[in-house]
């Protein structure tokens, strides 16, 4: 009687165990609704993203490789970084940045801190290389941009600030108006027949939503895949130069002797990360090709042809066998995760004035 008791509630416990595992198993959440960042910060922001004069030779401003026109990326495999530079990874897109884990390829940075991620590209030499008390001091110089600053806090222009002003603007980028995220909430319409078996594949028989989960597609985590090398990064010493450089500012041991992009590994050191990068979020993919950290896929169908072949040299996935109709799926599916194209006006730069001595 005791031992069947205890078989009882025993089974029980394993029983609300295995429910609550698959209460939480991965899934592909529709966009949240979110609440307004802070206006101010947000409109003070949008001009600072498109002025190109936060850059050292005010050659580029964050749109220069997160352009509007290009889904907030730069359309290129590889990005330009700073003039007379060349970068070794793709530019992706900015949008939905409030709903990163982690920003980076190489997942280095913490995806609730927005201002940190643009420290980091305005001040890095490969991006924007421009010092933070020098940006502020040319900002003070623009009479329009010391008047929107008063109507968000009352004090001088700050270089640290001025990350968290374009980080808050950048949060306020997201998807809208997606077929899937109308689909979830009710409406079977929004999507067609094609796309709807291609969700079926991606939760059921690819199970893509392993990996691409939550609101936007993207667990955060870190994975090998495989993706081939790009061959302009060494065929080309300014890229050459960029990933070396990177490696060394990273601290990577024996940096000198890498001829391929490490991922994580130059962040962690843990031999386990080398090829690592963050998976991918899956929004607006209509808007932001090519695909991957390095640009190496020009199409949704070549991103669906590698993953059914199990990825690449040293990945951690296995082959999916899907036919022919299930990758047309599939891709169909996969685009109803674009909403309607983030537009945004380029605001006007306004000139810079002399500043009058003793009152500044």
């Amino acid at each position: 009687m005791r031992i069947a008791k205890h078989a009882v509630v025993l089974g029980l416990v394993i029983g609300m165990t295995g429910a609550l595992a698959q209460s939480k198993a991965p899934e592909l959440q529709a966009m949240p609704e979110t609440k307004p960042g802070n206006a101010a910060m947000i409109e003070l922001g949008r001009h600072f993203y498109f002025d190109n004069r936060i850059s050292g030779d005010w050659g580029v401003s964050c749109a220069s490789c997160h352009d509007p026109e290009k889904g907030w990326a730069d359309g290129q495999a590889l990005s330009a970084g700073y003039p007379s530079m060349e970068y070794f990874r793709n530019a992706p897109t900015v949008i939905n940045a409030r709903h990163r884990i982690r920003f980076m390829w190489d997942g280095r940075l913490d995806g609730a801190d927005a201002g940190t991620l643009v420290r980091d590209m305005i001040t890095e030499t490969h991006t924007m290389n421009m010092d933070s008390r020098l940006m502020q001091e040319r900002l003070k110089q623009v009479p329009e941009y010391n008047a929107l600053w008063k109507k968000w806090r009352n004090d001088d222009i700050n270089g640290m600030r001025v990350f968290n002003v374009i980080g808050e603007f950048i949060r306020s980028l997201e998807t809208t108006n997606a077929p899937f995220d109308k689909f979830v909430k009710g409406d079977a319409a929004a999507i067609s027949a094609e796309a709807k078996a291609g969700y079926e594949v991606f939760k059921g028989k690819a199970n893509c939503v392993s990996c691409h989960n939550g609101p936007i597609g993207s667990d955060g985590k870190l994975y090998k895949t495989g993706v081939p090398e790009h061959p302009d990064v060494l065929k080309n010493p300014l890229r050459t130069i960029t990933m070396l450089r990177h490696y060394a500012t990273s601290g990577m041991p024996n940096y000198m002797n890498a001829r391929t992009d490490v991922g994580s590994y130059a962040i962690t050191k843990d031999k386990r990360d080398i090829g690592k990068f963050q998976t991918a979020q899956l929004r607006d993919l209509k808007y932001t090709a090519p695909y991957m950290h390095n640009g190496m896929f020009a199409t949704l169908d070549q991103v669906v042809d590698f993953y059914d072949k199990g990825g690449g040299e040293g990945a951690v996935l296995q082959p999916l066998n899907l036919t022919a109709t299930e990758k047309k799926a599939l891709v169909a599916f996969l685009l109803t995760l674009s909403g309607d194209k983030v537009t945004m006006k380029v605001p006007d730069q306004p000139d810079m004035q002399p500043r009058v001595y003793g009152k500044n």
